[in-house]
C-alpha cells in the first residue's frame, strides 16, 4: 500500500516538474515566435519605405509599374516564406511543449499498468 502512495506522489511531483518545463519551452518558442514576427515587419516596413521613395522618383508610367510589380513580387515571397518560417516554429513549439507530457505518460503507463493487473486479478 505504502508503495502505491509514493508512486502516486512521485507521479503528483513528476507532473508538476512536467508542467513547469512545459511552461518554460512554450515561453521560449513564444519569444522566438515574437522575434521573428517583429524582425519581419521591420523588413516589410523598410521594403515598403524605400520603394516608396523609388516611386517618387519615376519619369513614366511603365517604370512605375515596373517598381510596383517587384515590390509586390517580392513582398510574396517574402510572405511566403515568413509564413512557413513561423509555422514552423509554432509546429516546434508545439512539439516541445507537449514532450515533458508524453515523457511522464510513458513513466505513468509503466508504473500504474502492473498495479492495475494486480488489482484485476484479485
Amino acid at each position: 500500500m505504502n508503495q502505491q502512495i509514493d508512486a502516486v506522489q512521485k507521479f503528483g511531483k513528476d507532473n508538476f516538474d512536467a508542467t513547469v518545463k512545459a511552461f518554460d519551452v512554450a515561453s521560449t518558442g513564444t519569444k522566438a515566435i515574437a522575434v521573428e514576427t517583429t524582425d519581419y515587419a521591420k523588413k516589410s516596413f523598410e521594403q515598403s519605405a524605400a520603394t516608396f521613395q523609388k516611386l517618387l522618383g519615376v519619369r513614366s508610367l511603365d517604370q512605375a509599374i515596373e517598381i510596383q510589380t517587384d515590390y509586390v513580387k517580392s513582398a510574396y515571397e517574402g510572405f511566403v516564406a515568413q509564413s512557413t518560417k513561423v509555422g514552423e516554429l509554432y509546429a516546434k513549439l508545439a512539439q516541445d511543449s507537449l514532450a515533458p507530457f508524453n515523457a511522464l505518460r510513458s513513466a505513468a503507463q509503466s508504473t500504474f499498468a502492473p498495479a492495475k493487473s494486480t488489482a484485476r486479478a484479485k
